[in-house]
């Protein structure tokens, strides 16, 4: 044999006896990976829990739906009956109305929440099955390796004897090209799989989030629904049912206010026309650029600032936040200033009690329906100083005659007009 036909011989062996090798591969794959394997019945149990969550989504979807548009006619009402003349009738009515929209805000706030459970429970179920994905994909990897690994010494020779004829060798090569392919398209599909995986743990942490953010707002509304009921059985129990005694208490409850207002209206005019007498406007000044903070452990806000809801709105449009705070918590400074007013009631006698901080830049915070006092008018307070304990419980000292339980009435004033606080708090 000439050297150029020994030299062809051996390319042609050598080949020979690689095909044979990844045929062999291939083999031992199809033995251990039938291609029509038997689906997982863990997978279609799971599949047809998604489907039946998937029709009660629908359901709950439609029903929130019916509910916000039963809120909105609510919401038209109670806009028709505020344009109309104060009366008692006219109020009774008012938080009738407020009441109804109240609890339709309830049973929507208690589909969303369900709504959420359920695309919480989806979003579980499809994790479970991505992770069951991803580990039989993981296996069909590893067995491939393994193979590889465990054939990948074994001779040319041994390999080219344990098969009976060459050209099963050639008509497998378009087989192992396939397996190598099928094998990198794995490999991208599980790089997939684990992205989409994180991806749905992140959308499983929000989702829990936006559940507890639900069940805080289901408890801010029950306890709308609570003031509400309140000031109802208040106003009947005060008036009894008389609308001479309601035009009377009217008048009485809209004099009060406008004598808060007007004394800490002319009050802080007063306190820092005072400070700049004694030049301690200049110690204001240094503090210029100071960020107000919470008074109280930040909490469920009960009103808000011109709060539409505000049940005493019949009296006054509500010039401050209500911060849900239990009866006695610690109030502190919002912020560093001068206290322009302490005033207290005297004898527990249930008379509106607040404080009044003058601080720089223009401003001045007032706390409300305080049950105790612990500064004293002209003194200094540093952000953060312990002034007071709050209160509003009904008939308690400091608590005053509007009010519907225990709270801390907060708020902000610029240059003497009220404002926002929720604009300044961090």
């Amino acid at each position: 044999m000439s050297s150029t036909n020994f030299s062809t011989f051996i390319k042609f062996f050598k080949y020979t006896a690689v095909c044979g090798l990844l045929f062999f591969v291939f083999i031992n794959y199809i033995k251990a990976f039938p291609l029509s394997a038997p689906g997982v019945g863990g997978d279609d149990e799971i599949n047809n829990d998604i489907q039946e969550m998937n029709q009660e989504l629908q359901t709950r979807r439609q029903e929130i739906d019916k509910l916000k548009k039963q809120a909105e006619e609510y919401r038209q009402k109670l806009i028709s009956k505020r344009n109309e003349a104060f009366s008692l009738q006219n109020q009774i009515d008012l938080l009738n109305t407020q009441i109804a929209k109240t609890k339709i805000d309830i049973k929507t706030k208690e589909q969303e929440i369900e709504l959420t459970k359920l695309d919480i429970k989806e979003i579980q179920n499809q994790i479970e099955l991505l992770k069951a994905n991803i580990a039989r994909q993981k296996e069909y990897i590893s067995h491939i390796l393994r193979v590889i690994y465990q054939n990948d010494e074994m001779s040319y020779l041994e390999i080219l004897l344990m098969n009976d004829s060459l050209s099963e060798f050639f008509n497998q090569a378009v087989y192992i090209e396939n397996l190598h392919t099928g094998l990198h398209k794995k490999l991208i599909e599980l790089k997939g799989a684990k992205e989409n995986l994180d991806a749905e743990l992140l959308s499983l942490e929000e989702k829990k989030k936006k559940l507890e953010e639900q069940k805080q707002s289901l408890e801010e509304i029950h306890l709308r629904l609570s003031r509400q009921e309140q000031v109802k059985d208040e106003l009947l129990t005060q008036t009894e049912n008389s609308e001479k005694k309601f035009q009377s208490m009217l008048g009485d409850l809209k004099a009060e206010q406008e004598d808060i207002n007007g004394e800490i209206v002319s009050l802080e005019k007063a306190i820092r026309q005072k400070l700049m007498d004694q030049e301690k406007e200049k110690s204001l000044q240094s503090l210029k650029g100071e960020k107000i903070g919470w008074p109280v452990p930040k909490n469920t806000i009960t009103a808000y600032f011109h709060d539409p809801d505000y049940p005493y709105r019949y009296i006054f449009e509500h010039p401050a936040i209500d911060i849900r705070a239990g009866q006695g918590t610690a109030v502190s400074a919002a912020a560093s200033g001068y206290v322009a007013k302490a005033k207290e009631d005297s004898g527990c006698k249930g008379s509106y009690a607040y404080i009044m901080i003058i601080h720089a830049d223009g401003l001045a915070t007032v706390y409300g329906h305080l049950s105790n006092i612990a500064v004293d008018e002209g003194s200094f307070v540093i952000k953060g100083q312990a002034i007071g304990a709050s209160g509003g419980m009904p008939g308690t000292c400091g608590a005053g005659r509007l009010t519907t339980g225990p709270h801390l009435h907060f708020e902000v004033r610029l240059n003497g007009i009220p404002t926002d606080p929720l604009g300044y708090l961090p």
